[in-house]
């Protein structure tokens, strides 16, 4: 999971804490494993500095007093965040580094320019931008999407519905009445 990918151009402090709280709810909804929170960064474990760096540590002091359980880590570049390999060399003790599944970048433009350029030379799948914090399920598909993209993306909103339980469920059958 890449966030955040559509909404906020520059995220404040308050903003990149949301993002990881609401990316974390929907990765505990939609993944079968646990996931593990990267704040991503163009620094690993303070090899630069700046003022993004200390918003990303100050974010992961302030989320780890909201959720305490929250496997999150940061600052890492996104190499030390997903290859093991090198979150070995560059990350020290982490449970996250090099098996990271929430990916948060500082920023839209990095993180769009990330996810176009790994479905497109990937050839990753993209289903589209889960909005999240909304009230009630608002999603984005891309212009180029397929016809898959927007079945898949119907069916994370379906469970987004069903998890917010907007409409009630029977409890017999687990299907929306």
């Amino acid at each position: 999971m890449f966030a955040d990918t559509a909404v906020i151009p520059d995220p404040d402090e308050a903003q990149m804490i949301d993002i990881v709280l609401f990316s974390y709810q929907t990765a505990k909804a939609l993944f079968s494993s646990e996931p593990k929170v990267a704040m991503l960064s163009y620094s690993t474990k303070g090899s630069a500095i700046g003022e993004k760096i200390d918003q990303i540590n100050r974010v992961i002091e302030k989320v780890k007093k909201i959720e305490p359980d929250m496997k999150i880590d940061g600052e890492l570049q996104f190499d030390a965040a997903v290859v093991p390999e090198v979150a070995e060399a560059k990350g020290g003790d982490s449970e996250v580094a090099g098996s990271a599944n929430v990916l948060i970048f500082p920023n839209l433009d990095s993180t769009n320019i990330c996810i176009k350029a790994v479905h497109r030379l990937a050839k990753a799948k993209y289903y589209g931008s889960v909005i999240q914090g909304s009230p009630m399920p608002l999603n984005d598909l891309s212009r180029g999407c397929i016809p898959v993209e927007i079945l898949a993306m119907t069916a994370i909103t379906l469970m987004q519905i069903k998890g917010m339980e907007i409409f009630p469920v029977d409890s017999d059958t687990k299907a929306l009445t």
